[in-house]
């Protein structure tokens, strides 16, 4: 009897913790809200094991509930968190695949490297002395404001070896660091570091908002090559261009997009640069497809879709994929799917994803629901894509 009282407490010990984790499970990887089409119900296909209790409007505009709550239940009695659902009128956005070059001015100077220089009495770097990291994004000199690195070499030049207050804002801080430039054995002034103010390159427009003249771009942010951190957008345009040549992608190197810009006249203006996408406004709408609806995150589901992206010239084409995974993880925004390419055109020019693809729009059931981002090293058939919403949230900031 003992032993039976004793299993019985451990099973039911072992299936408490078991319950736990699950609801634990969810209630971290779950968002904390939601946007759904008026009138709409909020609904998780992706959960069959999980429902949802609607709740009263928490707020409301004349007859029409624009927010309230809802509660997510494990087996239809087992809370597992409660929700903010906000009801918004349907988006319609032009999926678009096409090629666009960039011209990025940074805000400031970018350090990307310290090197040590030269000098009568031996080899120093007085940037690392002072205290200069790499990352560190320099906005002034002796209160001057630098927008390129040749600002930046010609306040330092002038110093004649006195010291040099600069700006810097390190992980979001600002804060003033001295550095005392020394005489290169070729008699100039120098700190010591390499810095960045520019960038050019070239991405897929994910989608158009006609309604605004507002795009979406690549899925992530342009980051330095050097350090990896997100570039700070000060001005940029947008410029026409084209794909010339392909490099298909092998397990352990990335292929490439290769183009270039097709007229030095820019075509719109980029507004900016964040962990989601690059962001702006073109003159007129990049191609003549239709808008689609944007689809909620909530309703993104694995299995087949498609994704438009260019290989050749400016005009994207359709190629299917299958999405194998959805997360909602918070902290991968622009990591919410796993996709796999099937097509096997596709697969015979690119081997599957590669560099400069990033943006291009994914289709599900005739909606947009996000687009691609980053692809697998070691499996060049699967990357990563970003739902449409989290871009539409970004690009919706601006205005």
């Amino acid at each position: 009897m003992k032993k039976v009282i004793q299993r019985t407490v451990w099973m039911l010990t072992a299936a408490v913790i078991a319950v736990m984790g699950i609801v634990g499970y969810y209630h971290w990887s779950l968002p904390d809200s939601y946007y759904i089409g008026e009138n709409q119900q909020l609904s998780l296909p992706q959960y069959p094991s999980l429902s949802i209790s609607q709740q009263e409007a928490m707020l409301t505009l004349g007859n029409l509930s624009v927010s309230r709550e809802a509660e997510i239940q494990w087996m239809g009695c087992i809370p597992i968190k409660t929700v903010s659902v906000k009801e918004t009128e349907t988006r319609y956005l032009i999926p678009c695949g096409t090629p666009f070059g960039l011209k990025m001015l940074t805000q400031g100077v970018l350090v990307v490297g310290l090197s040590p220089i030269e000098t009568r009495t031996g080899t120093c770097c007085p940037a690392q002395e002072a205290g200069l990291e790499k990352g560190d994004l320099i906005l002034s000199a002796d209160g001057q404001a630098v927008s390129s690195f040749q600002d930046l070499s010609s306040v330092v030049s002038r110093s004649n070896g006195e010291a040099v207050s600069l700006e810097v804002v390190r992980d979001g801080e600002t804060r003033q660091i001295l550095v005392t430039p020394r005489e290169s054995l070729a008699g100039e002034y120098q700190c010591g570091l390499w810095g960045r103010d520019s960038s050019a390159g070239i991405g897929t427009i994910t989608f158009y908002d006609p309604a605004t003249g507002l795009f979406a771009g690549l899925g992530h942010g342009v980051c330095d090559a050097d350090t990896g951190d997100l570039l700070p957008l000060a001005s940029g345009e947008v410029m026409p261009a084209a794909i010339l040549d392909v490099i298909p992608g092998s397990v352990g190197t990335p292929g490439e997009l290769q183009g270039s810009f097709t007229s030095p006249f820019a075509v719109g203006t980029l507004l900016n640069n964040t962990s989601s996408g690059i962001f702006g406004i073109l003159k007129t709408a990049p191609t003549r497809s239709s808008a689609l609806a944007l689809c909620p995150k909530q309703e993104v589901v694995e299995g087949p879709a498609q994704i438009l992206t260019t290989v050749k010239g400016d005009e994207p084409a359709a190629y299917s994929i299958q999405i194998e995974k959805v997360s909602y993880a918070a902290h991968t925004p622009d990591k919410n799917m796993v996709i796999r390419v099937d097509d096997p055109a596709l697969l015979s020019i690119t081997g599957g994803i590669v560099q400069g693809m990033s943006g291009s729009p994914i289709i599900q059931n005739g909606k947009l629901v996000g687009a691609v981002t980053h692809v697998f090293v070691n499996d060049p058939t699967r990357g990563y894509g970003i739902f449409a919403e989290n871009m539409l949230e970004a690009a919706d900031s601006l205005q």
